[in-house]
């Protein structure tokens, strides 16, 4: 291999965005010969994953340190400090400090504990990383908030992530300035718990404040998107962001996770199958165009046939378009993992009728968007998406990272296709 680290990112966007602040740590820190895994926790077959990818760049790099790291080494560092491919195990806190790569250097001089993961529940603040890129020249993602201070049965996060906290508005904006002067023309807003944005900051501030404030402070970015928020905490600045600001995406993925009431209690969720719908309706009539993905969890304990079927309904009750569907999974020293289980063909088939009705969904989404025109980021030079996040392709290279205006010509199963709208050229009248 080369000498530069080689990083692999499992798992949500935020690992993504901590990733590439590791990139720059490392390189700073002069490290070499290494092989860094970015792992998720948020179910067991994510671990088991972690695992597997752990041995599958150990086979590909034998003479590299392999440093394993994210959410999964956090909540179980022992499982990996105990496979023979693993030289260092590095908790969440420490891989974002640049001390923990010093220690590293070229060649791992000084290095001691083979295990760095401390408590991540005595973490009172986090850092915004301030990074020009992710390599490509389309999107970049910003870390605003780390951590969540709700205690869901089914969820192994907070005690990967620890309690919520903030980056200061201030830096989330540098941080923004710093993108669009590197040439992004959209920046995703990202976080474990969003919408607690702003609660352990000084007048305690909400997230519908901070997207405000960046479309204020940053008038040259193009485009704000968000990534998942719990709609029980929208404020009513965001809602009048959603109204009023056509820089910030009509696309909000939602926190649902269920759409029965005694299931959501039994969650430990704070919204109702009716806050749920509510909220879609509002953000609907405050902003026509704009489309819903959620996160539905199949077959949680004690979820019953017709318990199912008022969460099989919520896909079409919010009109949700995209979903990211969960069978459960136990998850060790979560409440959920000790109540009745639902049994596992049972999960799979409930699984497999969210799966289809999210893509008939999808499929009604595709078909109202033919002769419509969109906006879209091209994100390779025939692939892009628009507005809503619905991926187009074209049959001709377009420039990446550049917003183009395209007719909506047809679709496919899962994308839109699309031909440019060519504007034409004015010629200036002769004296």
């Amino acid at each position: 291999m080369s000498d530069a680290p080689v990083f692999a990112t499992l798992g949500c966007r935020l690992n993504s965005y901590e990733t590439e602040a590791m990139k720059g740590l490392a390189k700073s820190a002069g490290v070499q010969n290494a092989v860094v895994i970015n792992t998720c926790a948020v179910t067991s077959e994510a671990v088991r994953k972690a695992r597997q990818e752990i041995r599958k760049l150990r086979r590909a790099h034998p003479d590299a340190k392999l440093i394993v790291t994210g959410c999964a080494a956090q909540t179980e560092p022992e499982t990996f400090a105990a496979m023979a491919e693993v030289d260092l195990v590095v908790g969440n806190t420490e891989k974002m400090q640049p001390e923990t790569w010093a220690q590293m250097g070229p060649d791992f001089i000084g290095q001691s504990e083979r295990v760095q993961v401390n408590d991540i529940m005595s973490v009172t603040q986090t850092a915004g990383h301030l990074i020009d890129g992710f390599g490509t020249r389309s999107r970049a993602y910003v870390q605003v908030q780390n951590g969540c201070d709700h205690r869901c049965t089914f969820c192994i996060i907070p005690f990967g992530r620890g309690n919520s906290r903030s980056v200061p508005a201030g830096v989330v904006v540098d941080q923004i300035k710093r993108l669009v002067d590197s040439g992004y023309n959209e920046v995703v807003l990202t976080g474990v718990d969003l919408t607690s944005w702003g609660a352990d900051l000084p007048a305690a501030p909400r997230f519908g404040d901070l997207v405000m404030r960046i479309l204020k402070l940053v008038p040259d970015l193009p485009r704000l998107r968000i990534s998942s928020i719990d709609s029980i905490e929208a404020d009513d600045a965001l809602m009048c962001a959603i109204a009023t600001e056509p820089r910030l995406m009509p696309h909000l993925h939602l926190s649902l996770q269920a759409g029965d009431n005694m299931i959501l209690k039994r969650m430990k969720r704070r919204h109702s199958r009716e806050d749920a719908i509510a909220f879609t309706e509002q953000a609907r009539k405050l902003r026509p165009d704009i489309t819903f993905g959620a996160d539905i969890i199949a077959g949680f304990p004690t979820e019953s046939d017709a318990m199912f079927e008022n969460s099989l309904a919520m896909v079409t009750d919010c009109n949700l378009t995209w979903l990211h569907v969960f069978p459960y999974s136990a998850r060790t020293g979560t409440p959920a993992a000790r109540m009745p289980a639902v049994n596992g063909a049972i999960i799979k088939t409930r699984a497999a009728s969210l799966r289809a009705a999210g893509n008939i969904q999808v499929a009604k989404h595709l078909k109202a968007q033919i002769g419509q025109a969109h906006n879209i980021l091209l994100e390779n030079p025939r692939m892009g998406r628009t507005e809503q996040f619905t991926p187009v392709s074209f049959a001709t290279d377009q420039p990446v990272g550049q917003i183009i205006s395209a007719e909506i010509t047809g679709y496919t199963d899962t994308q839109l296709t699309a031909s440019p709208i060519i504007v034409p050229q004015i010629s200036s009248p002769k004296a």
